[in-house]
């Protein structure tokens, strides 16, 4: 997910990039908020997104990956990368609205993509707005291209939800040498999916700041399927809300059921947690996992483009029932 513009203009010799300090974070939490709601033509641009977070949480998951522009000893723009194993995304990247169009972006990609190339991710994207020329733009110069739309959707929960039917244990919930155990079985099953897709920095994120949690259904005593949730104030998701951050079953005849019956865990999840939100995102590649999400009754709220590098498909394949949407 990504705010910025494309410039004409060479790079001005002020503009440095560095790593994201802690010390940093508000200011770099108050130009996303402003970035993004200034973009969206928001009367108060401060209170997008609301109670939710993604950069204190984001630096947490990996300061290495946070990046900083800097100009005149001040933050101009910041940008987040993802590392999910051998795949890699970006966002949010943001920049302030008064240094708009002054090459700040594309000084904060150039070390972006090299990240990517040392982490030796075979896989990476990003997810930007889909009407916007200026983004197409800009990401095409370091050769991501638009493909599907990513639709990002709401489920309302009703406040006296019956319990589910749903069988499903928590990531929180297990010893230690069960969690050892689990994060090997997450990743063999995500690599079913896409070689090396892996979401153990994920799902340690979740852990290590409560974010959340991580959700496991099983076939007898073989992982089915899995899904990263974040809830409430703080967290990628927001007040009254749970996010499912990724999900994912395996490929196969028993895919479209198995979605449902983790889609069915995460809603028990967030009731549980008092959200009356359960919120998603699906790359339109996977029909049939959308298909799936339109028949539990999620409604799409707004919707992206994913941007792909090389226009390479990777896990955004139809036979794939997996939720996430890259922001």
């Amino acid at each position: 997910m990504s705010v910025s513009t494309t410039s004409s203009a060479p790079f001005r010799p002020e503009i440095t990039v560095r790593t994201l300090r802690e010390a940093d974070l508000q200011e770099a939490d108050r130009i996303v908020r402003l970035a993004f709601g200034t973009f969206l033509g928001l009367p108060d641009p401060m209170k997008f997104m609301g109670d939710a977070e993604y950069v204190r949480t984001r630096w947490l998951a990996n300061p290495p990956a946070a990046l900083a522009a800097e100009m005149a000893g001040a933050l101009a723009g910041t940008n987040f990368a993802t590392r999910w194993g051998s795949v890699g995304f970006f966002g949010p990247l943001t920049i302030r609205p008064d240094l708009w169009d002054r090459g700040v972006a594309q000084k904060l990609l150039r070390p972006t993509m090299d990240l990517f190339a040392d982490w030796r991710v075979t896989h990476a994207g990003l997810f930007t707005f889909a009407n916007s020329t200026k983004h197409v733009t800009l990401y095409q110069k370091f050769g991501f291209w638009p493909r599907f739309l990513t639709c990002l959707m709401e489920l309302p929960l009703a406040s006296d939800a019956a319990p589910g039917s749903a069988q499903w244990t928590r990531f929180s919930a297990l010893s230690a040498a069960e969690k050892r155990a689990c994060m090997k079985a997450c990743a063999q099953l995500t690599d079913s999916i896409y070689e090396g897709l892996d979401l153990e920095l994920e799902i340690g994120a979740v852990e290590n700041q409560k974010l959340g949690d991580t959700l496991l259904t099983w076939d007898d005593s073989r992982l089915a399927g899995m899904a990263i949730c974040h809830n409430g104030a703080g967290t990628e998701a927001g007040s009254g809300k749970c996010y499912i951050k990724f999900a994912a079953v395996r490929s196969g005849a028993d895919a479209p059921r198995e979605l449902g019956r983790l889609i069915g865990a995460c809603r028990e999840f967030a009731h549980l947690r008092g959200a009356r939100t359960l919120s998603a995102g699906v790359n339109l590649a996977r029909l049939d996992a959308y298909r799936e999400m339109l028949q539990a009754g999620f409604r799409t709220t707004s919707q992206g483009v994913a941007m792909e590098r090389n226009g390479e498909a990777g896990y955004n394949r139809p036979e794939v029932f997996l939720i996430d949407d890259w922001r």
